[in-house]
């Protein structure tokens, strides 16, 4: 039987932390895309840039799945794919 270092464990876990993360900064960007033209497609329709109950649908989703600390990620995914209002 092998028995793993602590080292080589924090080691592999690292590497899969980076590789999720990778992905997960590839979502955000492919979310700022979309939102894009979601705003892009809202503002030549004459419509608001930013549409408020939307952005409360999408906070509380956040909250609902990763409790206090969801609603700043939503927060920060919002502005990043509308800029601040």
């Amino acid at each position: 039987m092998t028995t793993t270092s602590p080292e080589e464990i924090i080691t592999d876990a690292r590497e899969r932390i980076d590789v999720l993360d990778d992905r997960i900064i590839g979502l955000i960007q492919e979310r700022m895309a979309v939102s894009a033209v979601v705003q892009q497609t809202r503002i030549a329709s004459g419509g608001r840039r930013v549409h408020l109950s939307r952005e409360m649908e999408i906070l509380g989703r956040y909250r609902e799945a990763l409790g206090k600390p969801g609603t700043s990620l939503a927060m920060t995914l919002l502005e990043l794919s509308r800029g601040r209002i």
